[in-house]
């Protein structure tokens, strides 16, 4: 058998732990699997004494990661540290610079960088890998890069955080506000104490902007992703999308968008009302799915564990098995060179429906108001509600859902409300997901 692929691992959290017990349970199978052994050789954390529910011994010990990176017995770094910037960004370059692959579960980073470390790893004739960087242990990167690749992509969109996942489908099952779950999926470890990158979409913009760039051959352009999260949304928002067939969920959509002759790419992260019979109406807990639909494959569905040791600890092990039998390729499919610069798509023209939810007051002529801004600028009311009686505050819930037609007609309605005192608070809008 050929020799070992030595590997330095940098980061030792719950993933790294992982990483190491499913190198050492499954040795014997990745070994046949790949062609050679991959071994472990040495280690890199913040904190050498913390304990991690593995043996460290076996293995050699750096406190710097930039040291890790350049010995001569490391032939492959995998960086689970995470930050966009920082240390891991620095262990990256320098990883890449030295001749050795690189393999990470950043998304922030590749999101921000990847790019720059593609165009190194090419250059350098190494491996760029970061299957775990989006949705877990699901192999969508190496479906759309792999599986479908001979598929025109029309569009990818998907279930993208587990956090907000968790958070939306407990709200469904249980009747609870957002609030309180949210303190939940925080007590259960599904959420950060500081939960703001997951709860307002950042996180899932990150994964949505490198899918986008190896779907659509497209350079990274995470700064383009029009992102909204969950944060506004009431039970009443969950109640009133089930007594319509839907439940709402945090979706990421990416897709060409043609006008003029010109391609441009459209990208945005918003909570969607989701069909009862689309198939990630009962995607539900921690789970990600993604759904890609090419012109000749069709409608391609990967669900799966989105976070967790085990899950990106396979992803990751998945990455070292193609190194080990040689496989670099393209990061993003194609060439950095080839990558096109996508001007962003602007979302105005873009046909569909919408539940537009009001918060306001309990008085005459509101609803007059509301239904007159929509009428000037041009939305056609498939259904308008008013739940309950007004509370304390003497504010109701006004909710409506639009006939089809274009998003810039929705945005002029809004314009037209904007100030009035009969709102208690900005109206919230979500698209219906089509089938």
């Amino acid at each position: 058998m050929a020799e070992p692929l030595r590997i330095a691992l940098a980061g030792l959290g719950t993933v790294g732990a992982g990483v190491i017990r499913l190198i050492e349970t499954n040795a014997a199978l990745i070994a046949r699997r790949a062609g050679r052994p991959i071994v472990i050789t040495t280690i890199s954390a913040r904190d050498r004494s913390k304990k991690r529910g593995v043996d460290l011994s076996p293995y050699a010990w750096e406190d710097d990661m930039i040291v890790l990176a350049e010995r001569p017995d490391v032939d492959v770094v995998v960086e689970l540290v995470g930050g966009s910037d920082g240390p891991a960004l620095a262990c990256a370059r320098t990883t890449i610079e030295s001749g050795k692959a690189f393999v990470t579960a950043n998304k922030a980073m590749i999101a921000h960088h990847g790019l720059e470390l593609a165009a190194k790893a090419e250059a350098a004739k190494v491996a760029l890998k970061f299957e775990a960087a989006v949705a877990g242990g699901i192999p969508v990167i190496k479906g759309l890069r792999e599986g479908a690749a001979a598929n025109a992509f029309e569009r990818v969109y998907g279930i993208l955080n587990g956090t907000c996942n968790f958070i939306l489908s407990t709200m469904e099952d249980t009747g609870r506000d957002f609030a309180d779950v949210l303190s939940e999926a925080q007590a259960r470890g599904y959420a950060e104490a500081d939960p703001t990158f997951d709860i307002e979409g950042t996180d899932a913009a990150h994964k949505l902007s490198i899918l986008a760039a190896i779907a659509f051959g497209a350079q990274v352009d995470f700064a383009s992703v029009d992102t909204s999260g969950i944060a506004r949304l009431r039970a009443a928002d969950i109640a009133q999308a089930d007594s319509l067939g839907y439940v709402i969920r945090l979706i990421g959509v990416a897709e060409p968008d043609w006008a003029d002759g010109q391609c441009r790419l459209f990208q945005r992260v918003q909570p969607h009302l989701v069909p009862f019979d689309h198939p990630l109406a009962h995607v539900d807990g921690a789970t990600n799915a993604v759904v890609a639909e090419g012109n000749f494959s069709g409608r391609l569905l990967f669900q799966g564990a989105g976070a967790g040791d085990g899950p990106t600890a396979s992803a990751v092990v998945a990455d070292l098995i193609d190194i080990a039998r040689g496989e670099i390729g393209a990061p993003f499919s194609v060439p950095v060179t080839e990558l096109e610069a996508l001007p962003p798509a602007p979302s105005g023209h873009r046909r569909g429906r919408a539940y537009i939810r009001f918060i306001v007051a309990d008085r005459p002529g509101v609803l007059a108001e509301i239904t007159a801004a929509m009428r000037d600028a041009g939305v056609s009311i498939e259904s308008l509600i008013q739940k309950g009686r007004a509370g304390q505050d003497g504010e109701v819930l006004v909710a409506m859902v639009t006939h089809e037609g274009p998003e810039s007609a929705v945005t002029e309605a809004l314009r037209l409300l904007d100030g009035s005192p009969s709102l208690a608070q900005p109206p919230l809008v979500m698209q219906l997901l089509g089938n």
